[in-house]
């Protein structure tokens, strides 16, 4: 099987993490900052090693990366711990998304306007002038945060993040950042890009395996705990800590699952954001090229937009999830259908169905993407 749905998790991964996860099944069984024998030990040393390389890679502190299950775990502790220290002090809380949200940011935004919370959805242009003063018409004196992806799940659309950022320091807004098609691919950097809070997953762009997340925030804005228990300290309080990042990790922390992702960036920073970006890039534009020379082939881009390695298309006659299981029968993985996205599909008028999605990675190759094209052309050629 040939992968290209590294926008869902990458795969294969670098054999460092596979070494890595593999060695840490091994060495490390103590409970990470539970105990104070050696194996115990060992494994908190070993987790804090990651936070220190993420706090590094991420222009952060140590102690304010906090280890999650996945993304969409890490925007709901951001999302609703946010909004929930507002709202306990009868604030109001209005917050501005994007209208290329993946539904692990919808979904916890319309959850908390059960509590009170309200939002509006900026639209995002080619234009990025266009984009930053869509998000800027919408903030009102209640606006406490932006919340919104780096980059589009579906259709690979870049937005402005650092102008976006700036924007809400200019404001004094909370900026939650979405990662999880960014981090790893690209650059990203707290400090530099103005972001308050930023979510990722660790088996996406990281490389790390599956059940692997991080919320890091900068400590500006205060996070509630959305979930309380075990923490290592404070055991006589039955109050959660409010220091990090114990107060937001409550239970045994996934130290393989950990351990996998600091491989993963160690993999990053030897083989480089830009030689992944662009190589990733290339095998993009060359697939694009592929289907132009096919007929009923629709691709979903718009000039002067910016774009991450992902390529969103549809065949005339043909549903995207059909589509994807012919292709899947020739040794191809792609995903179609929605991707958990409804806005974004809205967005690029391909509702109801949605579409097909193709993300390489640094090890897919121009022959395996050409070989996906040629089987393509045949499908379309048996309509």
């Amino acid at each position: 099987m040939i992968y290209f749905d590294s926008a869902a998790t990458t795969y294969p991964k670098p054999a460092s993490v596979r070494r890595a996860a593999a060695d840490a099944i091994v060495r490390y069984g103590g409970n990470p900052g539970r105990s104070g024998h050696k194996l115990s030990i060992s494994a908190s040393s070993a987790v804090y090693s990651v936070r220190e390389k993420a706090a590094q890679m991420f222009g952060a502190e140590p102690q304010n990366v906090v280890f999650t299950s996945n993304c969409t775990h890490s925007i709901n502790i951001a999302v609703k711990g946010i909004a929930e220290e507002a709202l306990r002090e009868k604030r109001d809380f209005h917050v501005i998304i994007s209208n290329l949200e993946h539904n692990s940011v919808v979904r916890p935004v319309y959850e908390m306007t059960k509590r009170g919370l309200t939002y509006s959805i900026a639209e995002v242009h080619p234009d990025d002038d266009v984009t930053v003063m869509n998000f800027e018409r919408l903030i009102t004196p209640k606006t406490a945060a932006v919340v919104c992806t780096l980059g589009s799940n579906v259709t690979g659309q870049l937005l402005p993040f650092r102008r976006i950022g700036e924007m809400c320091r200019r404001h004094g807004i909370c900026f939650i950042a979405d990662g999880a098609q960014v981090c790893g691919v690209l650059p990203v950097n707290m400090q530099e890009d103005n972001i308050n809070i930023l979510c990722m997953p660790g088996h996406k762009g990281l490389f790390g395996i599956s059940g692997t997340g991080l919320m890091i925030t900068d400590g500006k804005f205060p996070i509630y705990h959305i979930m309380e228990g075990g923490t290592g300290s404070t055991s006589l309080e039955l109050e959660q800590t409010p220091f990090l990042p114990e107060g937001l990790e409550s239970g045994t922390v996934n130290t393989v699952g950990i351990v996998s992702v600091g491989a993963g960036i160690d993999f990053i920073n030897r083989y480089g954001h830009d030689r992944i970006s662009d190589h990733e890039n290339a095998l993009c534009s060359r697939f694009i090229a592929g289907l132009e020379r096919l007929d009923g082939v629709r691709i979903y881009r718009r000039d002067r937009a910016k774009y991450l390695p992902i390529v969103l298309f549809n065949l005339d006659g043909i549903l995207p999830e059909e589509a994807t299981s012919l292709l899947s029968d020739r040794g191809f993985a792609l995903r179609g259908g929605l991707h958990c996205s409804g806005l974004a599909h809205k967005a690029a008028g391909t509702l109801p169905n949605g579409a097909i999605r193709f993300s390489p990675s640094c090890f897919n190759t121009t022959v395996e993407t050409d070989m996906l094209c040629r089987a393509i052309g045949e499908i379309c050629s048996k309509r």
